[in-house]
């Protein structure tokens, strides 16, 4: 289990995804949705290497259409949440529904976003990523964990390496401040991205 969100102060609502991910060898999965939980779990069953697999507290209560029968999700594939033209927003786990709520808010303001769910860390879906900056020009990184060598910070550099071409302007990160994460429940709900902080981020990309 992982993520804030739960008063359980700094020791129980760490988003440790990065150090996992810093670990050659092991496969990383952290989904947003209980569809894609079960697809990724039968695949993390049958891999013949270790999987680490992530599971955002705050997302046990959530629901969607999850068929009976058994189906697998490939590692390294992301999915595209919300197609867009505007910017490119790339997050996984809970922060996909926080991006969810910037594009709602954005929306009303003529922005149109796409969505990038990263679903695994290790192997990573850099190509989907790729794809879908050449198609906005800009992009809005984020994650839970904190802002030091975390996945928004690997995503834009490898970015700013590999498609810097294609971008229209600087890349905006969004991530929680490098402090641990409060037990009082105001901090706590400020500690953790919203979907108004990632849609000002997407303001300040646009505006460049």
């Amino acid at each position: 289990m992982v993520g804030a969100g739960f008063r359980a102060a700094a020791q129980h609502s760490q988003m440790l995804t990065p150090i996992f991910t810093h670990i050659p060898g092991i496969k990383v999965v952290c989904p947003s949705n209980a569809y894609d939980l079960k697809g990724l779990l039968l695949q993390s069953i049958r891999d013949n290497d270790p999987v680490i697999f992530c599971e955002h507290k705050n997302l046990y209560q959530a629901e969607c259409d999850v068929p009976e029968a058994p189906y697998t999700i490939p590692f390294g594939e992301a999915s595209i949440t919300r197609d867009g033209k505007d910017c490119s927003i790339v997050t996984y786990g809970l922060m996909v529904h926080r991006a969810l709520d910037a594009a709602a808010i954005l929306s009303k303001e003529g922005i149109d976003v796409e969505i990038v769910d990263l679903r695994t860390l290790s192997p990573l879906d850099m190509d989907t990523v790729y794809d879908s900056v050449e198609k906005t020009g800009r992009l809005v990184c984020v994650d839970e964990a904190s802002p030091r060598c975390n996945i928004a910070t690997d995503i834009s550099a490898q970015v700013s390496m590999n498609a810097f071409g294609a971008l229209k302007s600087a890349i905006e990160l969004v991530s929680p401040p490098h402090v641990p994460v409060p037990f009082s429940p105001a901090l706590e709900d400020m500690y953790i991205p919203s979907g108004e902080q990632i849609a000002d981020a997407v303001r300040k990309t646009m505006a460049g």
